[in-house]
């Protein structure tokens, strides 16, 4: 009889079964095989709220596999993933599958890797359930919501809705900046700069910026005539310098990845989207073969908030530096992150290579493009964070403009010069929103006294701009800073939102849809609590507290039940139905002469007779893209799948059954002459592949229409 050991994924047992002996089998459960049932509620709300769990349909083969499994086994192992629904994934099995004196072990490991695998063996413990009992309860919470608010949302807007604990506080955080962006007063304002000259050298100009009256006091210019008025001032002002400031300073790199801070880079620096991110990296995670190494997990685990790294991993990647780029990029001590958070995992991980020396460059013929591109972005992260710092000198230089009024103006030039790369030869930090680029690439030599020549003045007009709308990272940013959701939630909360068409994404960010208002609007008013921002992150922390203080999970859910059921309650007995907004579309129905209108359903909008319902004449609405089809020469429509998935098809169906899920472009394929379609920030062609920068492909010719711009790019 052997060791049986139980993962979720036929990948993991692959990688698995190159580091352990033959005395282990291993098999699969393929995610979970037990859960709340999908057809009413499974929780004994008046017992405790015990949950009723079900095997569904479709894992009852794997079940029955895995009891043979474990009755001809000596021993079980639940080699299940590192996390709370990893726990709770090992306990549903241990449930379902126990077999009398058969004993069950659970090992824990956070990289697939022969020195963490024989650790994880040698050390093996019991079930915790307190890691259990903090998922259960979360498990339970979300059926709550969701099992008792969805039949209030179809009855007071329309059939088929549902709503989600911690997913509709997402949306509540996009429409809230989405009312701040429409309230928003842009207000207008003015800077001026000063082109110099030291009046010795009149060859080597450069620019200073107002920054305000030479006392200190602020100076604020608010239109036109101000900025005329003192524009003439200043033209007849005496420039000299007042101060120069020179500062060493250096830049600390960033810590290598956890799951929030993997996800937001990736969609900066890739474009992945938090979804498709998850998904590589547990591919990375759990094994790819790279070639003579046979199957190999690259990274440690995906899920995870902590910065801690193990010291071998430290040791080999200081050492991997010193070889790799010189002892003057590895700082003296090595470096460590601590995380701020209270129940940051510090037993876990942060995300890395298994292998510092495993660089991108070896292992990229063996992956697919996003494969490696993720890994080189851990990769970078990881070395960088224990590279020297980068190093600079800052020079700030305050210019005095003597005008006669007050004691003058201030202006001030500033240049930074990088003396040391340090980390920055292999890896920066992308942010949100771009930095603005700066006009000063030098500064003359200048000294205290010296006086200048001014060769011009430039007032320029802006305008103060609305917050930003959010895309993937910063949505999942706010969250972490919010403390709504974990390691594990991000994905699914930004795909649920999506799929449920409580929100768009145009250009790359969020915006609220019509349906994603009402139901907002709807929750806010009758259950404020449940879109409560600190209400929902307290709720975290008492998760937490489940997990590691042994805290009583029923009281818990207890406390969020109790005026859940109320406020339920007394919302049922109001009489209100919401209603979409209708807007008449022109036309006039071809059944019986009235009006046309637009229409939201289940499936998006559609066009109907505002006779309805004496009249049920109704169609689609076609969303035409500007595009032909490649195979028959018809409009492609803009369509929705039943599953609100995007999707473009050709109007001629069912005759041509021509459909992507990519946008197509008017242009051509300059090599083959295929459609082309957008592929994150370039364009693919559907028949060779070409690729391209979309601003960069060729003018189509024939039929295609002319593509819509803004700004000169195709969108």
């Amino acid at each position: 009889m052997k060791n049986l050991v139980i993962v979720e994924s036929p990948a993991k047992t692959r990688t698995l079964a190159k580091l352990l002996s033959k005395d282990y089998i291993l098999k699969a459960s393929q995610g979970h095989i037990r859960d709340l049932p999908k057809s009413k509620l499974g929780i004994e709300v008046e017992k405790d709220f015990i949950p009723k769990y079900v095997v569904p349909k479709e894992k009852r083969k794997i079940v029955q596999e895995l009891r043979e499994a474990v009755a001809s086994a000596s021993a079980v192992y639940l080699a299940t993933d590192p996390d709370r629904e990893g726990e709770a994934i090992s306990w549903h099995i241990a449930e379902v599958t126990r077999s009398s004196g058969i004993p069950y072990r659970r090992v824990v490991f956070h990289e697939i890797t022969k020195e963490a695998i024989e650790k994880a063996f040698k050390h093996p413990r019991t079930i915790d359930m307190q890691l259990v009992n903090a998922q259960q309860a979360r498990r339970i919470l979300d059926r709550l919501v969701g099992y008792k608010i969805s039949p209030f949302l179809w009855q007071k807007v329309r059939r088929g809705l549902s709503a989600g604990r911690v997913q509709s506080v997402a949306v509540k955080i996009i429409v809230d900046r989405e009312r701040e962006i429409e309230k928003f007063v842009p207000e207008e304002y003015w800077s001026i700069e000063a082109e110099l000259a030291k009046r010795k050298n009149e060859t080597a100009p450069f620019r200073a910026a107002l920054v305000g009256y030479l006392d200190g006091k602020k100076l604020a210019i608010h239109n036109k005539v101000e900025a005329e008025g003192l524009t003439g001032k200043l033209q007849e002002a005496d420039y000299s310098v007042f101060k120069v400031t020179t500062k060493k300073a250096s830049r600390q790199p960033p810590p290598p990845f956890i799951t929030s801070t993997m996800q937001q880079e990736a969609w900066r620096k890739l474009h992945f989207s938090v979804k498709q991110t998850m998904a590589i990296a547990q591919q990375l995670y759990e094994g790819l073969p790279v070639g003579d190494e046979g199957t190999v997990g690259l990274i440690t685990y995906m899920r995870t908030d902590s910065t801690n790294v193990a010291r071998s991993a430290v040791v080999e990647t200081r050492e991997f530096i010193t070889e790799k780029y010189g002892a003057e990029f590895v700082p003296a001590h090595a470096r460590t992150f601590v995380r701020s958070a209270k129940w940051a995992q510090e037993a876990h991980e942060a995300i890395r290579p298994t292998s510092t020396r495993r660089e991108p460059s070896t292992v990229k013929p063996y992956l697919t493009a996003p494969q490696f591109r993720l890994y080189q972005l851990i990769w970078q992260r990881m070395v960088a964070s224990q590279m020297a710092v980068a190093e600079y000198d800052n020079t700030s230089v305050d210019i005095k403009a003597k005008t006669g009024a007050r004691s003058g103006y201030l202006f001030r030039a500033a240049v930074s010069i990088l003396r040391f790369l340090g980390f920055t030869i292999l890896y920066s930090e992308s942010k949100d929103e771009p930095e603005k680029e700066g006009r000063e690439k030098a500064l003359p030599s200048l000294e205290k006294g010296d006086a200048l020549k001014l060769l011009g003045l430039f007032p320029e007009q802006h305008f103060t701009q609305p917050p930003p709308r959010f895309t993937e990272a910063s949505l999942v940013k706010t969250l972490e800073q919010y403390g709504i959701g974990r390691p594990s939630t991000y994905a699914p909360i930004i795909s649920t939102i999506k799929e449920r068409e409580y929100v768009t994404t145009t250009g790359g960010v969020f915006k609220p849809t019509e349906l994603g208002f009402l139901v907002n609007d709807l929750l806010a008013r009758h259950f404020p609590d449940v879109i409560d921002i600190d209400f929902t992150a307290r709720l975290e922390n008492e998760l937490d507290d489940i997990a590691h203080e042994n805290k009583n999970w029923v009281h818990v859910v207890q406390d969020f039940y109790v005026p859940l059921a109320k406020n339920l309650e007394t919302a049922s007995a109001v009489a209100e139905r919401v209603k979409f907004a209708e807007e008449p579309t022109g036309e006039v129905c071809p059944n019986c002469g009235k009006p046309l209108v637009t229409k939201t359903g289940r499936f998006g909008k559609f066009v109907a007779c505002s006779g309805y319902p004496e009249c049920k004449y109704t169609r689609s609405i076609q969303n035409k893209i500007g595009v032909k089809c490649p195979e028959c020469g018809a409009e492609l429509l803009e369509r929705r799948s039943k599953k609100g998935r995007t999707f473009y098809g050709c109007s001629a169906y069912p005759k041509c059954n021509f459909a992507t899920n990519l946008r197509p472009l008017p242009q051509l394929c300059p090599k083959c002459g295929g459609l082309m379609a957008q592929f994150g920030k370039a364009a693919k062609c559907l028949k060779c592949g070409h690729r391209g920068k979309v601003e960069e492909l060729p003018a189509s010719e024939g039929d295609r229409e002319k593509a819509i711009t803004k700004g000169g790019k195709v969108v």
